[in-house]
């Protein structure tokens, strides 16, 4: 007997529903990730540049704990060791309102800013130093010339790496999916037990992720194209 392929099963009803729920859930994960720990990776590189040693100390060790311990551990991490040392406030708060998608988002974006702060770190050195000393020179102080000078400069020379780093991100908000948030493969996965039709369920996640992929791509491309920086040392 032949497999029989029927998208319509899993296209239409509440399984749909279930699929675009979960798709919603995955691209505002990623967009608050995102968001987030590019504001946190700009303070990890500032701190670390600072020429302050505790500062690059800490920064280091933080870098090399993200980079060298599996997200997935992380993940579990938050979500079942992690709150046993919060406030017992805010463990309430969290049992009640479901705790899986701020820890999720918490993870993700810790781990991201780390890779996220390399990359800024290699745009900076990127930078020609007469730049900055231009900057100082000018009466600006080392934030300002950070703020207004470096970071600019260094996140439009680093649009390639960003880039790369905002579709790993995408891909691995899916494996939110182990602590129970509802994002796509969660959901595809439901759709999957009800309807045993494991190729169209996943089939259907799979075109989702690449379509949103794809947009990723795209909009990254364009954006480094438009904001290219010359002159910059490569």
């Amino acid at each position: 007997m032949h497999y029989r392929f029927d998208f319509g099963a899993v296209l239409q009803g509440q399984y749909l529903d279930w699929l675009l729920s979960g798709l919603g859930v995955t691209v505002e994960l990623f967009v608050l990730a995102w968001a987030l720990s590019f504001l946190l990776a700009v303070v990890l590189a500032v701190l670390r540049l600072t020429g302050f040693r505790p500062a690059e100390w800490l920064v280091g060790a933080y870098v090399e704990y993200h980079r060298n311990v599996p997200l997935l551990v992380q993940l579990l991490f938050w979500y079942f060791a992690a709150p046993e040392l919060f406030p017992a406030p805010v463990r309430e708060f969290l049992r009640l309102h479901g705790s899986e998608f701020p820890l999720a988002l918490v993870a993700l974006v810790l781990c991201a800013a780390a890779y996220v702060s390399e990359d800024l770190r290699s745009g900076v050195r990127a930078i020609p130093r007469t730049q900055v000393e231009a900057g100082r020179a000018l009466g600006l102080s080392y934030l300002q010339a950070a703020r207004l000078i470096v970071i600019p400069q260094a996140v439009r020379i680093s649009a390639p790496s960003l880039i790369n780093q905002a579709l790993l991100l995408f891909k691995n908000t899916s494996l939110a999916m182990a602590i129970g948030v509802a994002e796509l493969t969660y959901q595809a996965k439901e759709v999957d037990s009800n309807t045993f039709k494991t190729f169209e369920a996943f089939g259907v996640a799979t075109v989702a992720y690449l379509l949103v992929s794809f947009s990723i791509m795209y909009a990254g491309s364009f954006a480094s194209k438009r904001f290219a920086v010359a002159g910059a040392r490569k």
